[in-house]
């Protein structure tokens, strides 16, 4: 009876040693998981691949997503089922260890109609991992493993303008215009204006504006508004700053423009450079010791000369223009008495001959 005892004992040890040996889990550190972009626009497809780094005769993967940014598209490597913020792929390998798996791929689109960037991730567990024949089993994936990725548009990018009307002279207060705009700018939390100035020797430039604290800043000295910086991004921006200019001297200015943003150790989001040529004042030439009185007599003085010369010619001229009808009539009517007299004296001197 004993050694029936002893018997059945060690049948179960080794039953139990076996069957343990058999199903006892291991972790499976070689899984690696990948994405191919790591910044999707909207309507463009982002596909997460998970290696096994072992081939797989069964498993089943969650992958969780963030519904407002993504929405599930395919899978390959297994059955997919989508609950709208969790796809789970089971695999399992029906030919008995003959068609295992090394990899799973699984594809999100990024919605339409995204305006700004928004980091977001793919998270993923796994249960009834084992190898090709069942033969070994895995650890489950409890704590997720994560892959960052950022849905956001192509942003246009800012565009810098500085604008004014006319020609500036020296110390003329001129009025300009700032304007910042994009049709889709990028977000930015603490982005700020500043301003660098090249001047003539020896010359001086500010630009002015005010905000709406009623506190004046000076872009080329101090940037603008509040040091920490502001707001600026979505769609059709367009930020625009009335400015106040003032260059000293005559001479070739540039002025750049810059916005840079505070986060990022104040990097250039956009730059611009303004050529601004000042131009000399035109001044009146004037008669050396001649008073503004005599500016202005000598005008009229000219005038009376000129009248003169002219009351001259008018006197000069005749009256009348001679009549010519009425001196021919004269000069026949002297000819035909002439010639009348003539004739008769004639006659008068052949009668007396008689």
């Amino acid at each position: 009876m004993k050694k029936i005892l002893s018997t059945i004992t060690l049948i179960a040890i080794m039953f139990v040693t076996i069957f343990i040996g058999k199903v006892q889990a291991a972790p499976l550190d070689t899984i690696n998981i990948d994405v191919d972009n790591s910044k999707v626009n909207p309507g463009k497809n982002v596909t997460l691949t998970i290696n096994f780094g072992k081939q797989l005769g069964a498993y089943t993967f969650d992958i969780a997503y963030d519904n407002k940014l993504l929405e599930y598209v395919s899978v390959e490597g297994g059955t997919p089922s989508d609950n709208g913020t969790r796809v789970r792929v089971t695999y399992y390998d029906s030919t008995g260890g003959t068609n295992p798996r090394e990899n799973m791929k699984i594809t999100f689109k990024a919605k339409e109609g995204i305006i700004t960037s928004n980091p977001t991730d793919l998270s993923v567990t796994a249960e009834g991992l084992s190898n090709s024949d069942a033969s070994e089993t895995y650890d489950d994936i409890g704590v997720p493993i994560v892959k960052n990725i950022t849905v956001e548009p192509v942003f246009e990018d800012y565009k810098i303008d500085l604008s004014y009307v006319g020609e500036i002279t020296p110390n003329e207060t001129k009025d300009m215009t700032l304007t910042i705009s994009s049709k889709l700018g990028k977000n930015y939390d603490h982005a700020r204006i500043i301003a660098e100035a090249t001047t003539p020797e020896g010359a001086q430039v500010t630009l002015k504006g005010t905000d709406e604290q009623m506190l004046v800043h000076d872009i080329i000295q101090s940037g603008w508004g509040d040091a920490s910086g502001y707001k600026i991004g979505g769609q059709d921006v367009k930020k625009v700053l009335s400015l106040e200019g003032n260059f000293t001297k005559p001479g070739d200015y540039k002025i750049t423009i810059k916005l840079i943003d505070r986060d990022s150790s104040d990097a250039q989001i956009a730059s611009k450079t303004f050529n601004i040529n000042v131009k000399e004042q035109n001044q009146n030439v004037e008669t050396p010791n001649q008073t503004p009185e005599e500016e202005t007599k000598l005008p009229q003085e000219e005038n009376t000369n000129e009248q003169i010369k002219e009351n001259n010619q008018e006197e000069n001229l005749p009256k009348e223009l001679p009549k010519t009808g009425r001196n021919i009539y004269a000069t026949l009517t002297v000819l035909g008495i002439a010639l009348i007299t003539t004739i008769i004296a004639i006659k008068n001197k052949n009668k007396n001959k008689i």
